[in-house]
Parts: C-alpha cells; sequence; structure tokens
C-alpha cells in the first residue's frame, strides 16, 4: 500500500493541492517534506502529533521530512485558529522554548542514520537575517491584499481585529516554504488544516519565483481537525493540556489520557496516531464492540503513544503506577512514581517525622474534625499507603513513610491524599 492510500485509509488526508501529481512524485523517488511548529511555549502538546507523525509515515516510507523549528515566524505569531492577538515573547525566550521543541521532535523523528535522516531547520536562520526592504520587494510584491484578505485565517479576524504584524504571518511562512525548496530540495509542505491558506500561499510564492521554469513541482497537504464524539476538543482535560514534556504532564498522566479515551474514539485515535496495521486495528475494533468492559483498545492505545512520545520504561513505570492504585499496593511504588501517580491530589507537608493518625488527618484536611476523624478510623474508612488502619492511636512513623518522604492516606474508596514529610 503506497503511503497516500494508507493515509487516505486511516482519515488523514484533508486537503492536497494535486493527488495525482504528488502520487506521481511520491512513487517516483524519495520526496522531502515539512512541517513548521512555532515555539510559543516551552512544550509540544498532543495537538502537535498528528502533523509529527505524519512526518515520521513518509519518514518509514522511505522520505526525507524537514522539522521546521519557528524560531522567527515563533515572534510573531500566527493568527490561523485564533479569535485574538497571541501574547509575544522576547527574542531569548523564543530561542529557548526553540531548543525545548527541537529536543521533543527528535525523540520521535530519527535524525541519525540513513538517507532519509529527519532534518532540523529554525527559520530564524533566514528570517532573521533579511531587511525590511528585502521583505517588501522580494516577497510582499508577490501578495495582492485581496488575496490574503479572502484567507480564512485572515478573513475571520477581520471584525475582532489584525494587526499587521498578525497579518504578515501568511508571507513568513509562505518564505519558509520557499527557501526549503530552494536549499534543500523540499517539494511538499503539511500541516493541520488550519494551515491550507498558508501552505496554499507558499506554493504560489514558489510558483512566482520559479518564473520561466518547466515544472515547479510542490504540493501541500493538511490533516483533518480532530474532534471528539462526545463534542469535546482533542487533548484537553480538567487539568488542561497534554504536554509532550513530562515535566508538564508525567508519563503516568498521559498514559491515563489515552486510556480513557471513549469507545467511539478509540479505533478512530488507533488509525490516527499509532503505527499498528489497519488490520491489527480492525481485530482491536472487534474488542470494542464484543468487549468494550475490557479496554483492550484502549490500552493498546495507551502503551503505543507512551513509547512512542516517552519510552519503554516511562511505560513500565506508568502501568505499574496504574496497577498499584488498582490494587491498593502503594508500598510498591518508589518515591518518584509516587510524585507522578498523586501529582494532582491534595497534598500536605508534615513539619514532624511522628504525628499522630487522628492530628494528621485533621491538621491535612481528610477529616473536618477530630470527631469526624474518629469516626472514619472507627469505620475503616482511612487506609495508609493502601492498607486499612483503624487503630485511634496510631501514630504515623518512619514504618509509613515511603522512601521516608511520602504517606499516602485514603479516605473511603477514590479520595486519596498525599503527605510529604520534610
Amino acid at each position: 500500500m503506497d503511503i497516500l492510500t494508507e493515509l487516505d485509509a486511516r482519515g488523514l488526508v484533508n486537503q492536497i493541492t494535486d493527488q495525482d501529481g504528488l502520487k506521481k512524485q511520491l512513487d517516483a523517488s524519495q520526496v522531502t517534506l515539512y512541517c513548521g511548529f512555532d515555539p510559543t511555549g516551552d512544550s509540544l502538546h498532543i495537538g502537535h502529533l498528528i502533523p509529527i507523525i505524519m512526518l515520521k509515515r513518509f519518514q518509514l516510507a522511505g522520505h526525507r521530512p524537514i522539522a521546521l523549528v519557528g524560531g522567527g515566524t515563533g515572534m510573531i505569531g500566527d493568527p490561523s485558529g485564533r479569535s485574538a492577538e497571541r501574547q509575544l515573547n522576547d527574542e531569548a525566550v523564543v530561542l529557548e522554548y526553540s531548543e525545548s521543541i527541537k529536543q521533543q521532535l527528535a525523540r520521535i523523528l530519527d535524525f541519525d542514520q540513513g538517507e532519509n535522516a529527519a532534518v532540523a531547520r529554525n527559520n530564524v536562520e533566514w528570517l532573521g537575517e533579511m531587511s525590511i526592504i528585502e521583505f517588501l520587494r522580494d516577497a510582499g510584491k508577490h501578495f495582492g491584499v485581496n488575496y490574503m484578505l479572502a484567507k480564512e485565517s485572515v478573513e475571520s479576524r477581520i471584525e475582532s481585529g489584525i494587526s499587521f504584524t498578525e497579518f504578515s504571518y501568511m508571507i513568513l511562512q509562505s518564505l519558509d516554504f520557499l527557501k526549503l525548496y530552494q536549499k534543500e530540495n523540499c517539494t511538499l509542505q503539511i500541516g493541520g488544516s488550519d494551515q491550507w491558506g498558508n501552505i496554499t500561499a507558499g506554493l504560489e510564492l514558489i510558483r512566482r519565483n520559479a518564473a520561466g521554469e518547466e515544472d515547479v513541482d510542490a504540493y501541500g497537504l493538511t490533516v483533518p481537525l480532530i474532534t471528539k464524539a462526545d463534542g469535546s476538543k482533542f487533548g484537553k482535560t480538567a487539568g488542561g493540556a497534554i504536554w509532550l514534556d513530562p515535566e508538564k504532564t508525567t508519563p503516568y498522566e498521559f498514559y491515563q489520557f489515552w486510556i480513557n479515551a471513549d469507545d467511539r474514539d478509540v479505533v478512530q485515535f488507533l488509525k490516527y496516531f499509532t503505527f499498528l496495521s489497519l488490520d491489527e486495528i480492525d481485530d482491536l475494533q472487534k474488542e470494542v464492540e464484543t468487549r468494550p468492559e475490557q479496554r483492550v483498545a484502549q490500552r493498546r492505545l495507551a502503551e503505543e503513544m507512551t513509547k512512542l512520545v516517552h519510552d519503554e520504561q516511562a511505560l513500565d513505570q506508568a502501568q505499574k503506577i496504574t496497577r498499584a492504585l488498582f490494587s491498593g499496593e502503594i508500598k510498591s511504588l518508589t518515591g518518584q512514581e509516587i510524585e507522578q501517580g498523586f501529582k494532582d491530589v491534595p497534598a500536605y507537608t508534615a513539619d514532624q517525622k511522628e504525628i499522630g493518625l487522628v492530628e494528621l488527618i485533621v491538621a491535612s484536611g481528610i477529616s473536618s474534625s477530630k470527631r469526624q476523624a474518629r469516626e472514619d478510623i472507627q469505620n475503616g474508612a482511612i487506609y495508609i499507603n493502601g492498607e486499612r488502619n483503624q487503630d485511634l492511636n496510631h501514630t504515623i512513623g518512619e514504618q509509613d513513610r515511603i522512601e521516608d518522604r511520602f504517606t499516602i492516606i485514603r479516605r473511603g474508596k477514590k479520595k486519596y491524599f498525599l503527605i510529604r514529610f520534610q
């Protein structure tokens, strides 16, 4: 199955500028393609995964991907999909963000070996050196204002307002495509559906600069906007975005996001995000239809995604935490695993190394009063590191601390509390 046919079968093709022409080029030779990632934050999130994985799919098919970090465009801000101006960051901040994003891309794409090793580029290389006169003469003259106003990314902002800074973003991204076409023989740009206007503008700039050439084989491809069956935005949870940086979203939290996928979404997510064969995904779809309570497809999705974005060790750790929470065997966890698994539960820091159980659960807010605390303990509602404790005179000491730092107290079936010891 050729790469375009597979992408189409997985539902990953939204628009292509010239499908027949692109297919012919992909069949005939190695194609260099790119996707841009603006460093508007210190980490990418799972909303960026589809284009990254698309680059990986093309790489596995023998083509050469360029991961373009927008050190230049990141100083401006893309108006696409936004109702208001972005907050502009200082150059030093954008540089720092650029390095973080490059490292995250390197975890998924292969930059090291082979004829189709991925290439990292930063558009500050050419945009940062361009004077305003060069920008206006060499690029701006090719863009009619009416043409730009008709693009969805600009048109949607006319009423709410758009600055000249963001209005010019389309030209800057077009310059990226032109420069990569000239320097790297890059003939394909991919991106999300909201990038269609910017991509086609880039193709137009390439054609205008290639006047006199017989053929300009350059193409654009967009992937569809991901929507969830319940109507909520993909990649968002009650706690916020799901980040690729393990310091912002732990591997355990990342694993849990995927394992909690809705039955109505999981098969499509397997097609979009994983490299499992379509036949294997069909088998997992049957599991969803016949044994949904087993969540076989969700577990496989969570495994594949955690390995891809983090690594095998992070997956093992996430699974261990999951098993410990399900079984109540909290003592089997390390301190690092405790920090991952209980990152978002209420926490209390105890000053003393030994403290009475009743006193602790009142001080930490687990129970509202000493009377309530005694009732909770006597009724068997209090668990220390997964084990029920009904001793009113129990003192939390060294035997109750994991790595001498943490004690996990549970009240009832699901209310966890993290006690930290200084």
